[in-house]
């Protein structure tokens, strides 16, 4: 894991040179290593795939709007995204606006992640060191001021997008019906984020909108299109090749290990966040400055969120059965999946969903051939992959969750087809 203090060193390095009066611009990788650490706590947190992505979202916001106030080549989102209101400009004369960009994605993270505290410590730190550097207490002051003011009004419109009253629904419980959706070992884990299709989206019209066809009906016949999917997935092989595959994109926060007579977990990355890592590689790669760095963070980030919806409503509307439930039962007792399996119903993948609608929109930012080397996973121990395009990622992303044995080949499939859908639809209605 990357630590605070280490992302904190870099940031020095990037603001090293600036002159009281007039700072230095700062180099765009600030804003990867904003979303690393916000991912660093979320691992701590052990924060569930959909809310991660409302955490990178809300963050991202807040430093694209104060871009887009001092940069006349950025429009900001009032009018674009659902219920988002014009941000007022604070009036402030001495401030830096890349480093008040850093400071409001840092205010919005530590006041909606559960940890955020950690950023707080981490933040102090940082604007020592900008004095350190020879920024002045006026700018650093004026930063401070006009990230909080704008935190605040992006905090507001989070916190209308009503996940507050989640806690107020009632309990979900697993259905108990023959082909549904229950809890699976070895840590039996309550459903994740049953009601997640309740709050606002950013750019969907509805959590609806791109419904997919339903999925292969559950059947107890041997002859029936749902036991032949059983069957691809137990009469998987489980190659060398493909369990490398798997483990890279594995991305699951809840996974346990034996220990004994103890169940250890292992804290990962969620699938979002993934891609936000890679994000901040293209966007490296790509030498896209400060401004087009946030805008296409954001753009991202907003389409992990509303892929993440689409896919929790039809998760708990179809509520399938996992492969490790129904093979099991059906076929084989001691069948166990290379991968741990996630704790909510099967239909759709939600990787499958969020990461082409990620490649989709670093595709249109970077072009469909935009080959580079994703080196997310090395901080966790495992090798990079190199790939010749975002969808290829994408495509090896789904096919993940069947090298795993965690997902039916419909679910992927159709997972894929949604995720496009909603990666181009965020697109055309951002419209930059």
């Amino acid at each position: 894991m990357v630590k605070l203090n280490s992302v904190l060193l870099l940031f020095v390095c990037l603001l090293a040179g600036c002159k009281k009066e007039k700072p230095a611009q700062i180099n765009p990788d600030a804003v990867g290593h904003v979303t690393a650490s916000m991912t660093d706590i979320m691992v701590h947190d052990v924060t569930n795939p959909p809310l991660s992505a409302r955490f990178f979202a809300y963050a991202c916001l807040a430093g694209y709007e104060v871009v887009a106030q001092n940069d006349t080549a950025y429009k900001s989102m009032h009018g674009v995204l659902n219920d988002f209101p014009k941000i007022e400009k604070p009036a402030i004369k001495e401030h830096a606006y890349q480093l008040s960009a850093i400071l409001a994605m840092l205010e919005t993270a530590k006041k909606m992640q559960p940890s955020g505290a950690l950023l707080a410590t981490y933040q102090n730190k940082l604007l020592d060191s900008c004095r350190k550097e020879g920024v002045s207490d006026a700018i650093i002051a004026g930063c401070q001021e006009y990230a909080l003011a704008i935190s605040k009004q992006i905090l507001k419109y989070a916190k209308a997008d009503k996940y507050n009253r989640i806690s107020n629904y009632p309990r979900y419980e697993p259905k108990r019906t023959l082909g549904t959706w229950y809890p699976t070992p070895p840590g039996y884990f309550p459903p994740v984020e049953p009601y997640f299709k309740t709050i606002r989206p950013f750019t969907l019209d509805s959590v609806s909108q791109f419904r997919p066809q339903p999925p292969v009906p559950f059947s107890e016949d041997k002859n029936s299109a749902f036991f032949k999917l059983m069957k691809l997935n137990y009469d998987n092989k489980k190659e060398p090749a493909h369990r490398v595959i798997a483990a890279f994109w594995d991305c699951n926060p809840f996974a346990l290990e034996n220990k004994g007579h103890l169940l250890v977990g292992m804290k990962k990355i969620s699938p979002g966040a993934h891609w936000m890592g890679i994000t901040a590689i293209a966007c490296k790669q790509g030498k896209a400055d400060f401004g087009k760095t946030l805008l296409v963070n954001t753009s991202v980030a907003i389409g992990l969120m509303d892929g993440f919806m689409t896919c929790w409503d039809e998760k708990y509307r179809s509520n399938r059965i996992r492969p490790e439930t129904a093979i099991r039962k059906y076929i084989d007792p001691t069948w166990t999946p290379f991968l741990q399996t996630p704790p909510f119903p099967e239909y759709l993948s939600g990787h499958s969903v969020i990461s082409s609608a990620s490649a989709t929109i670093l595709t249109h930012y970077f072009g469909d051939k935009f080959a580079y080397t994703d080196t997310v996973e090395e901080r966790f121990g495992l090798k990079a992959r190199k790939f010749s395009s975002f969808i290829a990622a994408a495509e090896e992303s789904g096919m993940s969750r069947f090298y795993g044995g965690i997902h039916f080949m419909d679910a992927i499939e159709n997972g894929q087809k949604q995720g496009f859908q909603v990666g181009e639809w965020v697109v055309k209605r951002l419209g930059r």
